[in-house]
């Protein structure tokens, strides 16, 4: 499949993807916005019966007050036949019924029993006098309310304290919170116009609340002695986002689809890569092996044919030509099974005690030659006084031969090349650095550098020849001895690699 395509599909899923959590969270957003509107209009319509319930007690309170002065004889007796009668008046609310009885004084004519025989001259009367009965009845109530109105009128004069009762406020509260199906915990406070508290619950803090509502307690009161009910709630948002707890796992279960669709198309991508860098090794690598090969037969023919002299600096000759190319077989032998090295998760390791100043001087000694061919020198300095580390003699000595022979292939042509080795000690580690002074690595190729196939491009350089395995042939080693190693490099000043194993 072409790249072109696999972007193509992976663009089309992520944007489907964005579209379905962009849908999902638009959805959450306008149940939050419903669902905090209904909230908000649940409680200014609690709050508003809590107010009217508390005028309805002030109410009932002074209806009573008065007919206990009526009680005590305020209106004085009538002398004609009064009957005690018990009356009822009730004030409903959304919050209950509120009930108050007193004891009426209605006027009643007398019952009169009449004869057959006047009955029915006596009949008008009789209509006449419960007439006067209603009236009298009618305008003792209606002085009755007329006294309850003026002392509700100047009602606004006494203490806040006398007017509410606290319990009962948070008890009309709590009811009408339940009525509403807000069965929510909640924090209240009575402050006047000059938002002085009269009362706050022990745990109300201003500071702290938010999304305060509010309602004027006796609104028809003059507006300097206005009150304010306060009331918050500290769990308004859980219950708020509990409404929209039914969706989080399908958000949830989306983007954890989208995390593995990326994922998915990253290692695509990656194994194409490498699929890529595969076909360019094994294409390398045929080349390569075609020279030794060539090389090899025409010696072989050369042998065979009778009319060449057999000379013995001919036989030199060509025995040495077969002994070169066969290292060369040999070595990139030796590259293949390096590939399938990385195939395998850890490395066979033939562990032991190794002095690392010992491995390091050997492989320096091997090196001084060819970097004096360049007319460089070597440097060599072995600080390290706990130097004995676990390591795989063959591996470790093949870590440092490849990490000095690219300080040798990458060496500028204008600067005599410098390459440093030295071991020193810092905690209970040892440190090998291998340095150099050639090219360098630039910055944004220096993170790549350790990884399989990856070749840093040369410019119009052609003499500098590799398949892009040893720096990930060492990343790999350092990595099965416990070690770390990190490469540090600067253009046209030099490169430097230093690894990090635990010492004994």
């Amino acid at each position: 499949m072409r790249k072109s395509t696999i972007w193509l599909i992976a663009f089309a899923m992520i944007f489907a993807f964005a579209g379905l959590i962009y849908v999902q969270f638009t959805y959450i957003q306008i149940i939050l916005d419903s669902r905090k509107v209904e909230f908000n209009e649940a409680i200014k319509r609690t709050l508003y019966q809590v107010s009217r319930d508390l005028e309805l007690d002030e109410a009932g309170q002074y209806l009573e007050d008065q007919l206990l002065h009526l009680d005590n004889g305020k209106y004085g007796k009538k002398n004609s036949s009064i009957i005690s009668q018990k009356q009822q008046i009730q004030f409903s609310g959304t919050g209950g019924i509120n009930k108050i009885e007193f004891n009426s004084i209605t006027q009643i004519t007398p019952t009169l029993t009449l004869s057959p025989i006047y009955a029915k001259s006596g009949l008008a009367d009789k209509s006449q006098d419960i007439q006067s009965a209603m009236q009298e009845t009618y305008f003792y109530y209606k002085s009755l309310l007329n006294e309850v109105i003026r002392s509700l009128t100047n009602a606004h004069l006494r203490p806040i304290e006398e007017r509410i009762d606290i319990k009962k406020l948070d008890a009309y509260l709590k009811s009408e919170l339940i009525n509403s199906g807000l069965e929510l915990p909640y924090y209240f406070a009575v402050m006047d116009k000059d938002k002085n508290y009269i009362h706050k619950s022990p745990e109300y803090n201003e500071n702290e609340a938010k999304n305060i509502y509010t309602q004027i307690l006796f609104p028809k009161d003059t507006p300097v002695k206005l009150y304010t009910l306060q009331v918050y709630f500290p769990s308004q948002k859980e219950y708020l986002f509990s409404s929209i707890a039914f969706i989080a796992p399908s958000i949830g279960f989306s983007v954890i689809l989208l995390f593995v669709f990326i994922l998915t198309i990253y290692i695509v991508f990656r194994q194409k890569h490498l699929s890529e860098m595969k076909n360019d090794f094994v294409n390398n690598m045929t080349h390569e092996l075609k020279t030794p090969v060539s090389t090899i037969s025409l010696a072989a023919q050369m042998l065979k044919d009778s009319n060449l002299s057999k000379s013995p600096q001919m036989f030199g000759h060509i025995s040495g030509v077969i002994q070169d190319e066969t290292k060369r077989l040999s070595f990139l032998v030796e590259k293949v099974l390096q590939v399938s090295l990385f195939d395998s998760k850890k490395t066979a390791l033939k562990l032991k005690e190794i002095d690392v100043n010992d491995i390091l001087a050997n492989v320096a000694h091997t090196f001084v030659i060819r970097v004096e061919k360049y007319g460089g020198r070597l440097e060599v300095d072995l600080n390290a006084l706990d130097s004995t580390v676990y390591v795989d003699e063959m591996h470790f000595t093949n870590v440092l031969f490849n990490l000095m022979e690219n300080a040798v292939k990458y060496r500028r042509e204008d600067v005599p090349l410098l390459l440093i080795a030295k071991t020193y000690n810092e905690g209970d580690k040892v440190h090998i650095c291998i340095q150099d002074n050639g090219t360098g690595i630039k910055k944004e190729n220096l993170k790549k550098i350790f990884d399989r196939f990856y070749r840093v491009h040369t410019g119009n350089r052609h003499d500098v020849k590799g398949f892009g395995l040893g720096l990930a042939y060492v990343k790999k080693i350092i990595g099965d001895l416990n070690g770390a190693i990190k490469a540090e490099s600067e253009i046209n000043v030099g490169t430097k690699f230093i690894i990090t194993l635990p010492f004994i």
